[in-house]
C-alpha cells in the first residue's frame, strides 16, 4: 500500500509527464477510432499502439493544445501508411466483414423487420462514395463529435457536417425505396 506521500510524487510524476497527461486519457477515443477504420480488432489495435509509439517519441514537440486533434492526426497518418502497404490485402479483408449479431427480438415479424432494416442500412452505406461513407461512420456509428471526425479525417468541420447530411440523406431515400421509412408527411 502506497502512503500519502507517495501518493503526492505519483500525482507529481504524472502531472509532470506529458504523455500520461495528454495522451493516455486519449487512448479509448484512439480506440473507437481505430476500430472504424479496421474490421480487425487486432489491426485497430496495433493501429493504436504505433499510434502511441509515435506519440511518444514525439510528445517533446507538442504543444499542449488540443492533443485529441494531434494524437488523430497521427493516427491518420499511420493508418495511411498501412493502407498504402497492405493495398491488396484491404480488398480481400473487405470481403470478410462482420457479421451483426443476433437481435434478441422475440416476435419473428420485428426480426425479419430489423434485418431488412440493417441490410438495408448496410447496403445504402456501402452505396455511399467513401468520403461520405468515413463520415457517417465516424459520426453515426462511432459517436464521434463533427470536430473529433474533422480531426480524424484531416477535413474541416464544415466539410464534416455537409457530407454527413448528404450521406444521411442519401441513405434515408435508400430506406424510402425499400418501404423501410416513412415518406415526408405520411406516418409510418
Amino acid at each position: 500500500m502506497m502512503d500519502a506521500e507517495g501518493h503526492r510524487r505519483a500525482e507529481r510524476a504524472t502531472a509532470s509527464d506529458p504523455f500520461s497527461r495528454y495522451v493516455v486519457p486519449e487512448v479509448p477515443a484512439l480506440l473507437r477510432v481505430a476500430r472504424s477504420l479496421s474490421s480487425n480488432p487486432h489491426d485497430a489495435e496495433d493501429l493504436v499502439q504505433e499510434t502511441l509509439l509515435r506519440a511518444y517519441r514525439a510528445i517533446h514537440t507538442f504543444d499542449g493544445a488540443h492533443p485529441r486533434a494531434w494524437l488523430f492526426t497521427i493516427l491518420r497518418n499511420v493508418n495511411a501508411n498501412r493502407f498504402r502497404a497492405r493495398r491488396p490485402e484491404s480488398l480481400e479483408r473487405a470481403e470478410d466483414a462482420e457479421t451483426v449479431p443476433e437481435s434478441r427480438v422475440s416476435d419473428p415479424a420485428e426480426l425479419t423487420e430489423s434485418r431488412a432494416f440493417t441490410a438495408a442500412v448496410r447496403a445504402a452505406m456501402g452505396e455511399l462514395p467513401e468520403a461520405r461513407r468515413r463520415v457517417m461512420e465516424l459520426v453515426d456509428v462511432d459517436g464521434l463529435a463533427y470536430a473529433e471526425a474533422a480531426a480524424v479525417l484531416g477535413v474541416p468541420i464544415g466539410t464534416v457536417m455537409s457530407r454527413l447530411h448528404r450521406a444521411r440523406r442519401s441513405v434515408r431515400e435508400h430506406l424510402i425505396k425499400a418501404d423501410l421509412a416513412p415518406t415526408k408527411g405520411s406516418r409510418r
